[in-house]
């Protein structure tokens, strides 16, 4: 997981917290929307997701990553809980149902100061 100093500066977001993002991220993800997904990143994001064992890195893995699993299997993802842990960092509980059936697990999730997403620790209960 990716642990961040959060100090305030010049460069903190002001009006994008987190569970925002996270809201946003679910949205583009449901909608099947990679474009809107992929605007939510920053350049050298990394998914590390340990229920299939890789991580994708930098927009062109994270593409992959949301049209394999997303795409591909028509996951639709509901929200059970948001836990700010900081400004930068979430604990985000969901519930995923698809092609593959129903899963629940976790992703956390980072964002750096301009509110892109910089990591996401993926995991299934």
């Amino acid at each position: 997981m990716y642990l961040l100093n959060t100090a305030k500066s010049n460069g903190e977001m002001e009006d994008k917290k987190i569970d925002k993002i996270v809201k946003q991220l679910i949205k583009a993800t449901n909608q099947f929307d990679v474009k809107a997904a992929l605007k939510l990143f920053s350049e050298d994001a990394v998914i590390d997701d340990v229920s299939v064992g890789e991580k994708f890195q930098h927009t062109a893995g994270i593409r992959t990553y949301i049209e394999k699993f997303f795409i591909g299997y028509n996951t639709v993802t509901k929200i059970e809980s948001i836990e700010p842990v900081s400004s930068r960092e979430a604990k985000v509980q969901v519930d995923f149902t698809g092609d593959f059936g129903h899963e629940t697990g976790g992703l956390n999730i980072t964002v750096n100061a301009a509110g892109l997403i910089i990591g996401i620790d993926a995991y299934l209960d």
